[in-house]
């Protein structure tokens, strides 16, 4: 019996009720604890957890490379308070010592704790952090409230056509689509921005989409290659590409989310099979696996 690769789902938020807590990620974590290895035994044994309170060291993610972990997922949404600087350390020495990282944030300055994680934090750029040039206007138009990075993939709940960039990544292949790639992820009104960071020559642009708003084309996934010690990275513009909320808005959201969700994707089995096949990918890239 093979040993199953640790997985671990954190947020950079405590428990909070009416926020983007752990618990609005159940269905990603039901899918990866439903996954079976070629032996039959399961392939990912999965943690899921909000960070202990802010202001002081996390107590796994401070430590997080002395763990039993093999990959962390990490969903920033906070507002700029969530990672303590240890936390930082922990993960900056996790990804040295061969961890791999999925690292995903929001629009505007949502998640902006990340960005002191070297390389990889770089590759998120913010309303008011990590700024190339100057502020471009807003995208989506929907939320006025709502600045830039806000690309406009579709409604919550819905699915976007995403646009592979050559050589296909393996995260991207996906031998039951029409295309054998990764076709569609799911919609989100506002997504965030990222980019490979010159400071990295590892990094690149491995998906786009298209703004539904304005016709833009913007970056959907940056992959950071393993180098020597270095463990390998997925830097994603969105969490929404993971959330409950976005897979079956059935599930709910938060009470300040003010769009009107749509149900495309719980009812097109391609697109959600799609997901699905992605999400498994990334699992096992970021684990050195095959996939």
């Amino acid at each position: 019996m093979s040993e199953p690769i640790n997985v671990l789902l954190q947020t950079t938020i405590g428990p909070t009720v009416n926020d983007w807590h752990i618990g609005r990620f159940s269905m990603l974590y039901d899918y990866l604890a439903s996954l079976s290895a070629p032996d039959g035994s399961a392939q990912f044994s999965v943690t899921a957890r909000d960070r202990d309170p802010v202001g002081a060291p996390d107590a796994v993610l401070s430590s997080l490379d002395r763990s039993i972990y093999d990959e962390l997922w990490l969903f920033a949404v906070d507002v700029g308070n969530g990672l303590h600087d240890e936390d930082r350390a922990g993960i900056l020495r996790f990804r040295a010592r061969g961890g791999g990282i999925m690292i995903t944030r929001d629009h505007m300055d949502l998640g902006c704790s990340i960005c002191s994680l070297g390389a990889i934090g770089a590759a998120h750029v913010f309303h008011t952090h990590n700024i190339v040039g100057p502020v471009p206007p807003p995208d989506d138009r929907g939320t006025p409230y709502i600045h830039w990075p806000n690309f406009h993939s579709g409604a919550n709940g819905d699915f976007q056509r995403i646009a592979v960039e050559l050589p296909v990544h393996p995260v991207l292949r996906d031998s039951e689509s029409e295309s054998g790639t990764i076709m569609y992820l799911p919609a989100h009104p506002h997504e965030g921005a990222v980019v490979a960071p010159n400071s990295d020559s590892r990094a690149r642009v491995i998906a786009t989409g298209r703004s539904l708003a304005s016709g833009q084309r913007f970056n959907i996934a940056v992959a950071f290659e393993p180098s020597g010690s270095d463990g390998p990275v997925i830097a994603e513009s969105t969490f929404h590409h993971f959330a409950d909320y976005n897979w079956d808005p059935r599930r709910g959201s938060p009470d300040f989310v003010t769009e009107a969700p749509a149900y495309g994707l719980t009812n097109t089995p391609r697109a959600m099979a799609s997901v699905h096949r992605y999400v498994r990918n990334v699992a096992l890239w970021l684990a050195g696996r095959t996939t």
